[in-house]
């Protein structure tokens, strides 16, 4: 399962490193105000779909893409946050 959101961060820094023409990653990557809107967007059709009950899964699966995306445009990395979370557990 684990293998998907790791595919999803590769390709993020594949894009990154050799960008390909017409792909929606690259836009994302490129227009830091687009990143942006995109991801309070989709948390907020996340929030919506969670009190309609309706969509849930497909909108936090757009939450997911779009916030990686966001953290690799501003060279984030989910390995620090991984280590960050584990500084949290008690």
């Amino acid at each position: 399962m684990l293998n998907v959101l790791e595919d999803l961060i590769s390709l993020a820094r594949q894009r990154k490193e050799k960008p390909k023409d017409g792909s929606y990653t690259n836009k994302l990557l490129k227009d830091k105000n687009l990143i942006k809107e995109k991801v309070l967007e989709e948390i907020d059709e996340l929030i919506q779909s969670v009190e309609q009950n309706s969509n849930k899964i497909h909108e936090a699966a757009d939450v997911f893409y779009h916030l990686i995306i966001y953290l690799e445009s501003n060279n984030i990395k989910i390995e620090d946050i991984m280590v960050e979370l584990e500084k949290r557990k008690k």
